[in-house]
């Protein structure tokens, strides 16, 4: 049976959102956006001033016109109001969902050839194509800061409160330091250190906090979770997103929390939180984390149920509670360790 006239029309404008995100990646991480923020260009000029194809430039800017990215006259284009949207700098952008596409879809693609085999490579999938994984710190630093700002600190008033008696904030899986960035950033009497498994997450890590003046207090290094011994006992530590990565050695990872933190500190555990109920995916805000969970099993991971994290908290001796936020698909389990 042919599908209906709904159906189609659904489906054609789910086809022409993908490729409207798929130009804006491509605006976004060759910085054309930007460029055209300081005034209209011909595609010879952006070229010439981004040292950049100018035929490849022209037939871009003829699709982001015809997406309404772009504005013309003539040969020359200027930003648009959609254009404008995806400007990473600006707040509330809509870059995230330009890198999500075009990491989703280099996923999925991977997920439709190893269906066939059941392989799972692993993490390494992420750097397999050098356009995004620049732009995978920045990302999620742009989706999940505003949240951060709005509804986590609120909901988990002991962030603020361990900042003010200052000591050391270890973030574990630090991605581009964002998460201790805006903690220190309010906090003068805190220290932090992050570690990460990429070196690109680091380098703009510690490029961003140099930036924020925050480099006497900040550092980041590369490293591996259960190799880092801290220098001190820490009053805090957070995994912003990572602790899915690790599940599959989460009795050392909980014994690594433990024995990291001072008497009395507190692990704070950031993840998205996977529904009990299948028809939860149902909702617009979930349906993101179904695809999020194919990707990760390409990655070799699953994403989490709160109580699960909490079981783990406890099987380490460290009672826990947990907040949901971001509609309720976003987990905050905080776990301390007794005094």
């Amino acid at each position: 049976m042919a599908p209906s006239e709904e159906i189609r029309k659904a489906v054609l404008a789910q086809a022409q959102g993908s490729m409207a995100l798929q130009l804006a990646f491509i605006g976004v991480t060759n910085g054309l956006f930007a460029a055209l923020e300081k005034g209209d260009a011909t595609a010879a000029e952006l070229a010439a001033r981004l040292q950049l194809d100018a035929g490849y430039l022209t037939r871009w800017l003829q699709a982001a016109y015809a997406f309404g990215l772009l504005d013309a006259s003539g040969d020359r284009f200027r930003l648009a109001e959609a254009g404008r949207a995806f400007l990473p700098n600006e707040p509330d952008t809509l870059m995230p969902m330009a890198v999500q596409a075009m990491l989703g879809a280099h996923l999925s693609e991977r997920a439709a050839l190893l269906m066939r085999t059941g392989e799972r490579p692993g993490e390494s999938v992420l750097a397999e194509r050098e356009t995004i994984l620049p732009w995978f710190g920045p990302m999620l630093e742009a989706t999940f800061g505003p949240i951060f700002e709005r509804e986590l600190l609120p909901a988990v008033p002991l962030l603020d409160e361990i900042g003010r008696r200052g000591g050391l904030a270890l973030d574990l899986g630090c991605g581009n330091g964002w998460y201790l960035r805006r903690l220190l950033a309010r906090h003068p009497k805190l220290r932090g250190v992050g570690l990460d498994g990429i070196e690109e997450n680091v380098r703009q890590a510690t490029e961003r906090a140099r930036r924020d003046g925050l480099a006497d207090r900040l550092s980041f290094f590369v490293g591996d979770i259960y190799a880092h011994a801290p220098v001190e006992p820490a009053a805090l530590v957070v995994m912003n997103r990572a602790l899915h990565h690790v599940w599959d050695r989460r009795e050392q990872v909980f014994r690594l929390l433990r024995d990291a933190l001072q008497p009395g500190g507190a692990a704070v555990i950031w993840e998205p939180a996977w529904p009990d109920e299948l028809s939860r995916l149902r909702e617009p805000r979930a349906r993101g984390l179904a695809v999020q969970n194919l990707s990760e099993h390409v990655q070799g991971n699953h994403l989490l149920r709160p109580a699960e994290i909490e079981a783990a908290f406890a099987e380490a001796g460290m009672p826990a509670s947990s907040f949901l936020v971001g509609g309720g698909f976003e987990a905050i389990v905080v776990g301390r360790r007794p005094s």
